[in-house]
């Protein structure tokens, strides 16, 4: 069969599911829409015609996102959730190039350049989740192509040194693409924007799945130079984004009131985990800035499986360099972090009490 043999080599996506009453693995926001948002968006999707074909790239949906961050419109690319925007960028700028990441990071860098052959160098974080500045440095110093960093930072929860990235941002050869994912930015007080205006080599990559609560629904968006942004939107796909996904993120940016109040209460939930979870005897949070703690324990394996059969899915990170025994949990309900800490309690209890006797 005609498949080629790097992507018969590639293991894939790996993510494995698991029913459980409380879910708190993929970074989701802790509460739906609220409930007159939704009604908004089934009236508007309730009078469309879905017979006919949505504006070929968005054109509404970047009106509106234009405004919401006073960008240019022309500088705004809507796609079917950030991965389409990471794969669209990868194309565009790593095909004849390197794609440059840092390790643990977001998959999905290193996932897109695999699969389309690209050059890929991930340098590893520095203790403490550092950024390795000087090896990226040295590495943009050379050749052309787009590098990725996640901030803040998944899975680690960390912010990166402003003066660190700014340096890169300043540094990077012409031949490259600095692509800053911003997906939990609504969570810390500031953004990168102001790199991206000064600097036309440098793009703010975005999401609707974290702190909009519309992961179900698959929106991401880039915010970037005119330019950049006319040459990307020729490897995205025409009428890749649906009338229904164009539609429900209009409302949203239309009425986007719950906004504040949801980030602030995930916050309070945040902290609130953090020193309990610190509280667990052999079990150490690392600080965050986003929806998600990142913790380590004396056995990830034996913790992850005694949550489950408590009821309570959390994510594994203990196969990543670096992050030996870490688990992650996303910050979710009152009731949700509650029933978590009761059974993180207790699974650490029960492994301690199986090797002491």
């Amino acid at each position: 069969m005609a498949v080629r043999d790097t992507i018969r080599r590639l293991p894939g996506y790996h993510f494995k599911a698991h029913d459980a009453p409380v879910k708190l693995d993929q970074n989701e926001a802790a509460y739906d829409i609220p409930a007159p948002v939704k009604a908004a968006v089934l009236a508007k999707l309730s009078a469309m015609p879905f017979n006919r074909y949505p504006s070929i790239d968005a054109r509404s949906l970047r009106t509106k996102i234009a405004s919401h961050h006073d960008w240019p419109e022309e500088g705004v690319v809507v796609t079917a959730g950030s991965n389409s925007l990471i794969q669209g960028l990868v194309i565009a700028c790593g095909l004849d190039g390197t794609v440059l990441t840092v390790t643990p990071t977001f998959a999905v860098y290193a996932l897109e350049a695999r699969i389309l052959g690209c050059r890929l160098v991930e340098v590893p974080l520095l203790p403490s989740f550092d950024l390795p500045l000087e090896a990226l440095m040295s590495e943009v110093g050379r050749g052309s192509g787009v590098a990725f960093v996640a901030d803040p930072a998944a899975p680690t929860g960390n912010r990166f040194q402003g003066s660190d990235l700014r340096t890169l941002a300043t540094g990077i050869g012409s031949g490259w693409l600095l692509v800053l994912d911003e997906a939990y930015c609504q969570f810390v007080d500031t953004d990168h924007l102001d790199l991206v205006r000064e600097n036309a080599s440098v793009v703010s990559i975005r999401t609707f799945s974290k702190a909009f609560a519309l992961a179900g629904v698959r929106l991401g968006y880039g915010l970037m130079d005119p330019d950049i942004a006319s040459q990307l939107c020729k490897v995205i796909l025409p009428f890749s984004l649906s009338a229904l996904q164009i539609a429900v993120g209009e409302v949203v940016l239309e009425d986007e009131g719950f906004l504040d109040q949801r980030v602030g209460a995930i916050l309070e939930q945040r902290n609130l985990l953090t020193a309990e979870i610190e509280a667990v005897p052999g079990v150490r949070p690392f600080p965050s800035q986003t929806n998600f703690v990142l913790f380590t324990t004396p056995d990830a394996a034996g913790v992850f499986n005694g949550l489950l059969e408590r009821g309570v899915l959390v994510r594994r990170q203990d196969h990543l360099p670096g992050l030996a025994g870490c688990l992650r949990v996303t910050v979710g309900r009152p009731e949700e972090n509650m029933r978590f800490l009761e059974a993180l309690r207790d699974a650490v209890a029960e492994l301690r009490e199986a090797v002491h006797g």
